[in-house]
This record gives C-alpha cells, sequence and structure tokens, in this order.
C-alpha cells in the first residue's frame, strides 16, 4: 500500500483534571523531520512523544502541536493562587502602618481583600505546580488515535498517489511498446541506407579496405540500436508496479528508480535518429518528470 507523507489530524481529549487539543499535519521531506511544540511542564512528554511518531511513520516533515488547559479554564489560561509568604509580610507592614497612623492620631480608612491582592507579589499567577505524571500517561493514552487518523489519512493520500502513478507508468508502457515497433521499422531503413552509403563510397574511393568499413559501418549500426534501453525501460516498468505493491515505505526506491528512467529516455533520444523516435522519447521524458513530481510525496 502505497502511503503520502502529505497528511492533517485534529483531535480533543481530556483526563487528570485536563483537556487538550492536538495538531498534527505532515509534507514531503528526505527523512523524519519532527518539530514539536508541547508544554514543557508536563516532564518527559516531548521525548515520549517523538519516539511514538517516529514509530508509526519512515518519512516526512511532521508538525504536532499540543495544547494543554485545567478543565473549565481556556486554553492558555494561567492558574491563580496566592503566595503565602508574600501575603504575610503584606499583612505585617499594613499592621505596622496602622500603628503607626494610630500613634499620630491618623484614621486610616480600611482596607479589603481586593486590596491586598491588588499588591504586587500577592496573587502568583505563574501555573500551580502539579504532579505532571497522571497528565503525561492520560495524554499518552490518546496518542494513538490521533496517530490512527493521521495515518488513515496518510494511507487515503497514498491511494490516490497509487491511482496516478499506476496511470502513468501504463502511459510509459504504450509508448515503449511504440518505440520498439518505431525502431525496428528504422532498423530496416537504416540498413538499407548504410548498404547504399557503403556502394557509394566503394565507387568513389580505390584500394579502400572494404572488410574494414563495413565493420565499422556495422559498429556505427550497433552504437544507434536502442534494444537494450528499451529492455531496461521496461524492467523499469516492472520494478515500479512492484513498488505500489510493497506495503512498506518505497519513496526512496521511487526517487532512484525515476532517475534509471530518465537516463534510458534520455539515451533513446541521443540514439533516435528519426523523428517519430524522438518524439516518443521526449513523450516518454514528459511523462517520467511528471511521475517524478508525485514520487516526491511517496513515503
Amino acid at each position: 500500500m502505497t502511503v503520502s507523507m502529505t497528511g492533517f489530524a485534529a483531535r480533543r481529549g481530556q483526563g487528570a483534571g485536563h483537556t487538550w487539543a492536538w495538531d498534527i499535519r505532515s509534507v514531503n521531506g528526505k527523512g523524519l523531520d519532527l518539530r514539536l511544540r508541547v508544554p514543557d511542564w508536563i516532564d518527559g512528554l516531548e521525548l515520549a512523544l517523538r519516539g511514538e511518531i517516529a514509530k508509526a511513520m519512515g518519512r516526512g516533515n511532521v508538525s504536532l502541536s499540543l495544547k494543554v488547559a485545567r478543565d473549565g479554564m481556556a486554553d492558555g489560561a494561567e492558574a491563580l493562587r496566592v503566595n503565602g509568604p508574600a501575603l504575610n509580610a503584606v499583612l505585617r507592614a499594613m499592621a505596622e502602618v496602622e500603628q503607626a497612623a494610630m500613634d499620630t492620631n491618623l484614621t486610616l480608612a480600611p482596607a479589603n481583600a481586593a486590596d491586598v491582592l491588588a499588591v504586587r507579589g500577592v496573587l502568583d499567577t505563574s501555573a500551580a505546580e502539579v504532579d505532571s505524571a497522571p497528565l503525561r500517561a492520560a495524554i499518552l493514552a490518546d496518542l494513538p488515535a490521533l496517530l490512527a487518523e493521521f495515518s488513515a489519512m496518510r494511507a487515503a493520500e497514498g491511494a490516490v498517489l497509487a491511482r496516478v502513478i499506476a496511470a502513468q507508468l501504463d502511459t510509459l508502457a504504450r509508448l515503449t511498446a511504440e518505440a520498439a515497433t518505431e525502431a525496428e521499422a528504422r532498423r530496416a531503413a537504416s540498413g538499407a541506407a548504410l548498404r547504399e552509403a557503403l556502394l557509394r563510397v566503394l565507387e568513389t574511393l580505390d584500394g579502400l579496405d572494404e572488410t574494414r568499413l563495413a565493420q565499422e559501418l556495422a559498429l556505427l549500426a550497433v552504437k544507434n540500436d536502442v534494444t537494450e534501453e528499451l529492455d531496461r525501460l521496461a524492467a523499469h516498468i516492472d520494478a515500479a508496479r512492484a513498488l505500489l505493491a510493497d506495503p512498506g515505505p518505497v519513496g526512496r526506491k521511487f526517487d532512484f528508480l525515476m532517475q534509471e528512467f530518465m537516463r534510458e529516455a534520455n539515451t533513446l533520444c541521443s540514439k533516435a535518429q528519426s523523428m517519430a523516435l524522438t518524439r516518443i522519447g521526449l513523450d516518454l521524458k514528459t511523462v517520467i518528470d511528471q511521475m517524478r513530481e508525485q514520487v516526491q510525496n511517496v513515503e
């Protein structure tokens, strides 16, 4: 089954007194590049996530975002708590001020709780310290469902890729067959042209080694023969179809195979010596280049 490196999934979860929201997406890449944005106050979470994601996929540039909030709080909201030492210090200072005012017969307006909380340092807005182990376990337990959705989308994209590539391989097979037919027709015409050239040379030159000349012309005919290129193209098509049926990651093998496809098509064009065969060779190169763009997304 062909798998694409392009995919997306989003999911929400809840547990251990918290809610969270996942977002994971990927595009093609030469290797596996993981970029994670997760809360750093959950000990060991990022390392565990990296390990699980690496098991689920072989290649791609993967970005994962995780937002965590306490139940009943909006994403990104901070827990509020009173800083005990700061509060005690403020209350002692207030008592001293009130006593000093009384000593000088001054009357101060009474302070309320809001006034005390407004003093800098009394209200701590940083996240409350919690044991993150239960939360980490709950989040990791929710991860397989996210990865399953993500892998399903990559597989669906891969199925579309496979159909496109299979159709392109069918086109390559048809063009290769046309090239073989044209090469056979060219062979007969080339043989007649070589014989005529040989006769003309023999008529105009004296003392020419006829055997040597025939050997050179035969060597030229061999150099222009495209049978090997056509055979290799057919073999590459069979290999590509086998890769489409391979259940494992085949993207790297496909990348290499595309280079071999283009090499044979280029050689075919250089040996063509026929407008019809040259046209077929150019059509082959066009389809190969289109297929290479699709292959770039195969895992």
